[in-house]
């Protein structure tokens, strides 16, 4: 594949060395094309200035943490981003979740699983080829995957990749629970681990964009121990 129908990767890491390596290991796999910086200022900068197609960023950074950058990122630009957080820190995935990451993945990691994720979101993001006819509406909510567009009440809603693919799976089956395991392998691409909060902190994000019903009920209802379901 040539450079320009690689799919392309920001990586803002001030880690050098395994930014290097994920460089190395994505251009071998033939259809990756990487750009990396190495402090938040200058990656936020790169984001805004050319279109990516993903952007990884790692939290702890010189000059603006990953947090910093991912809020004035999300100002201005939809990228899918997966933020790279300390293993095992929780708080860190979560707060990263809630400011608009798409996903995560925990340092050190697996460069695999980090390409496998990249995919993943792409796929799920831009692979749909909908028409009209596969416009999704429920009462005063439309969903149309051919643009990745939500409009609530007449009115263009600003959500991420990963919150619309989440929407869509329960708007897909509203008036009906899905289990947060189903939500996450349809939306996200994978598997729900243990204490593992995705699911929840982008349910968290809708409910806080959409709004509640015209009658005051969320639109998306927590079924304690099954899941969560968009209500009719």
């Amino acid at each position: 594949m040539t450079e320009h129908n690689a799919t392309r990767i920001l990586i803002v890491d001030d880690d050098r060395e395994f930014v290097q390596l994920v460089d190395e290991f994505l251009t071998a796999e033939g259809d990756f094309s990487v750009t990396a910086r190495h402090d938040g200022e200058s990656g936020v900068a790169a984001a805004l200035d050319s279109p990516f197609d993903a952007i990884v960023l790692d939290v702890g950074m010189p000059r603006l943490n990953g947090f910093e950058a991912l809020k004035q990122i999300r100002r201005q630009s939809s990228t899918p981003v997966i933020m790279l957080t300390a293993r095992g820190d929780d708080i860190d995935r979560i707060l990263g979740l809630e400011i608009g990451a798409d996903d995560y993945l925990p340092k050190p990691c697996n460069l695999r699983e980090l390409a496998a994720r990249i995919r993943a979101i792409l796929r799920r993001a831009g692979g749909a080829d909908a028409t009209a006819d596969n416009n999704l509406v429920v009462g005063d909510l439309r969903v149309e995957p051919g643009s990745q567009s939500v409009f609530c009440g007449g009115a263009l809603v600003a959500i991420t990749s990963a919150e619309f693919l989440v929407l869509e799976v329960l708007v897909q089956a509203a008036g009906e629970v899905v289990d947060k395991d189903t939500i996450a392998q349809r939306a996200l691409g994978r598997r729900i681990m243990p204490y593992d909060r995705s699911v929840d902190a982008h349910i968290g994000h809708l409910r806080k964009k959409l709004g509640p019903l015209a009658d005051g009920r969320q639109r998306i209802k927590t079924v304690r121990g099954r899941g969560y379901m968009y209500v009719v």
